[in-house]
């Protein structure tokens, strides 16, 4: 895969990840009222953020051909995106006091999910 296309599928997941995001936050936001709605952007901005160091991490690699090398890295990449996740994660649950937990799991989730679902559906 070329640097561009790599950059071109982050991008497309990226976006699909933030509809995601957006849709759930403005379900929340209806049902449950605002500081739902911003529980479930923080939720989803996490995973987005996560993404966006993996990326990062994942380029690094992009015009190496050796199997070994390709795998270390992209293993560090989601080692980089867990750790950003859980990073922001302890610091939403600390410094946001009205956080709606379930709002945030639900903007964790579209976000996580719709990445999988994102890059099954990308032609590359």
């Amino acid at each position: 895969m070329s640097a561009s296309n790599t950059s071109d599928v982050f991008s497309k997941m990226l976006k699909i990840q933030l509809v995601a995001t957006l849709a759930v936050a403005t379900i929340a936001l209806l049902l449950a009222g605002l500081h739902a709605g911003i529980s479930a952007l923080l939720g989803g901005a996490s995973v987005l953020l996560g993404a966006c160091a993996a990326a990062v991490i994942a380029k690094r690699c992009a015009k190496n051909e050796d199997a070994t090398a390709i795998l270390v890295n992209l293993l560090k990449a989601e080692a980089a995106k867990i750790l950003v996740i859980i990073i922001l994660l302890v610091i939403i649950f600390k410094v946001y006091m009205q956080l709606v937990p379930f709002a945030l799991i639900a903007g964790l989730a579209a976000a996580a999910i719709f990445s999988g679902a994102a890059l099954s559906k990308l032609k590359v």
